[in-house]
Formats: structure tokens, sequence, C-alpha cells
């Protein structure tokens, strides 16, 4: 998922995004969550501690905070973390991302879900050739995306490929690839949006093709969606 302007760069050691602080709740710091975990109650426990997702003109960047207590709320998971006891405090942490390192050697607790690590870096082929390769996953409320980079190209051309079924069909991670069945138009323009002259026109020199529009765990991984 997206933090907006309040995140910062992803921890580059391999972690696993647990959740979000959303918003202030009540006078004594508390947060409202928004968890990317299926087990909060076991990630959550008293003495836990997160490593911190906030922009580097933060106060808070580089620390990290430790759970005090975590509670359900009208069925709203709220959490109190220690260092941060009223609302002016908690404010100042409002969109950051919690990260706590990862077992490397568990796997997801379903059959169709990935940790990033598992993903980046694996080959991407369509009709069986390699069309270049997977350099991170984002995370977005309705659906991740893998970030993909076509082979021989920088990452201005970086290609944003949701993380459906129905375009990824296949994830090989013992056999270093994902298979994709892209739309047309999603690694190449389609014939007449280029603006190609037309046979009674004289060419007025190439045009350039503009980047792909933008379309964030501990949740069973990256879940393909059907």
């Amino acid at each position: 998922m997206a933090a907006g302007d309040a995140a910062g760069a992803q921890p580059a050691k391999t972690q696993l995004r647990v959740g979000r602080l959303v918003k202030a709740h009540g006078l004594k710091g508390a947060f409202k969550l928004e968890l990317y975990t299926d087990d909060p109650e076991g990630r959550f426990v008293p003495g836990n501690t997160f490593t911190l997702q906030v922009p580097e003109s933060s106060p808070w960047h580089g620390r990290e905070l430790t759970v005090r207590e975590f509670r359900w709320m009208n069925s709203h998971p709220v959490a109190f973390f220690e260092g941060v006891d009223d609302r002016t405090v908690a404010e100042e942490l409002v969109k950051a991302i919690l990260w706590i390192d990862q077992d490397t050697e568990a796997a997801p607790a379903e059959d169709d879900a990935w940790y990033d690590h598992q993903l980046v870096g694996l080959d991407v082929v369509r009709d069986g050739d390699v069309i270049g390769r997977v350099v991170r996953v984002d995370h977005f409320p309705a659906q991740d995306l893998l970030i993909v980079r076509p082979t021989g190209r920088g990452e201005d051309a970086d290609v944003l490929v949701p993380f459906v079924s129905a375009i990824v069909p296949e994830v090989d991670v013992d056999g270093g690839r994902v298979v994709v069945t892209p739309p047309a138009g999603l690694f190449e323009e389609l014939p007449g949006d280029d603006d190609s002259p037309r046979e009674d026109e004289a060419p007025e020199g190439d045009a350039e093709r503009g980047a792909p529009d933008s379309v964030a765990t501990d949740q069973a991984a990256d879940s393909r969606e059907d």
C-alpha cells in the first residue's frame, strides 16, 4: 500500500510490513492501525519492536517503536507504543509504516502467496521469452503491483504489472520466473498510439513513448488476486 507523503524509502534489509499508523486515537498516544498481517495479536505483543518507515525529515527517522499495548476498540485495531504518551507526539507518526525482521526460511501460510524477497529478481516471461525482471513489489489497497524492468532498459522504463492471476498466471520461485499474459499495450505501444503519420502525410519525426501511468506484507505475503 502506498503511504503517501509520509512514507520514506523502504528499509533495505529483508523485512515484513506489518501495519500503518492511520491516525492518532484519543489523548494518550494511541493509534488506529491499518493491518498488513493475518496475526495482529501475535505481532503486536507488548515488547515487540518495529522498524519505522518515515520521511528522512521526520524526527522519528532511524528510530524504532516498541509495543506497550494492543487492543480492539469497536472492531478497530488500536495500539500504544513506548515513548508515545500523548496525542501531540502521536500526530508526528501518523502514516508511518511498521516493519519487522523476517524469518527468511518461513514459508507463507497460503499456497498462492509470496514474500517480496521471493519475487524480486525473478525473470518475467511472456510467450516463452524473457522480457524483463521483477525489481520490486509495490502494495496498494486495491492490489499489489510487480514493478518490471524490461530487458536492456533503465528504471525510467519500468512497467507496473497488476499482481492478479489473469495477468500473472504462474509464479515459479524455484524456477526463477513469473509468467505474464499482459493486455495489449502494457509493455509496448499499441498501433496508432504513437502519432505515426498516415500514408498521405509527411513524417515529422519519431514520437516519444510516455511512461505508463502509476496505478505495498505479513498478510500471507503477496497474494495474487483472482
